[in-house]
């Protein structure tokens, strides 16, 4: 008897493994760690414009390239060093991009600094829960929400680049701070049930 193939959010790319396991494993999952909040950051300011399999074709290359995604060392990288970066084929080569990555890793840093850790200052724009959205449909799925704004708006006060509400909302379905897996996916449910505590970490 033939296994039923599970079902997914509409906009997966079954014949794409990475496409298929970024869905399956990471999308909608509760982040709570700097590191990787700071990689979803780059990646999806990366993205602007652009599509996100584009970018995730890209990611081992923005791997290397942005130091293993340490805010720490990406904020010390110099002139020279952001130049270098822009004639690296692994990445998306916009200078604005590039140069918006550097100066928020050090904006990152300062917010560190101010809530202890980045996890906490951004979980705080949905009170530090996941919101368990139930869409049916893909089209009903927003690309911007009040918390988006209010997250954008604040980053931008901050300094930061490359951070819009659009883009940031798509930074709160990747983390997780939202389930936006439609409720025919089997995903849904799984994703619902770790949003439940801030505490669990995707370590």
């Amino acid at each position: 008897m033939v296994k039923a193939e599970k079902k997914r959010c509409d906009w997966i790319v079954p014949a794409e493994p990475a496409y298929l396991a970024y869905h399956d494993q990471e999308w909608g999952v509760p982040v709570h760690n700097d590191r990787l909040q700071f990689e979803f950051l780059i990646l999806e300011g990366a993205q602007a414009g652009l599509s996100w399999w584009t970018v995730l074709n890209k990611r081992e290359g923005y791997r290397k390239a942005f130091a293993d995604f340490d805010p720490e060392k990406v904020a010390r990288f110099t002139e020279k060093r952001i130049l270098k970066l822009l004639e690296n084929p692994g990445i998306v080569r916009n200078k604005l991009k590039v140069r918006s990555a550097v100066t928020n890793a050090q904006y990152f840093l300062a917010v560190q600094e101010e809530f202890g850790s980045f996890d906490d200052y951004i979980w705080q724009f949905v009170g530090g829960k996941t919101i368990q959205n139930k869409w049916k449909r893909l089209k009903d799925i927003p690309v911007t929400t009040r918390e988006s704004d209010a997250l954008s708006k604040d980053l931008k006060k901050r300094g930061f680049k490359f951070v819009g509400s659009t883009i940031m909302y798509a930074h709160m379905q990747a983390v997780g701070m939202v389930n936006d897996h439609l409720v025919s996916c089997y995903r849904h449910k799984e994703c619902g049930r770790k949003g439940e505590d801030k505490r669990l970490s995707d370590n």
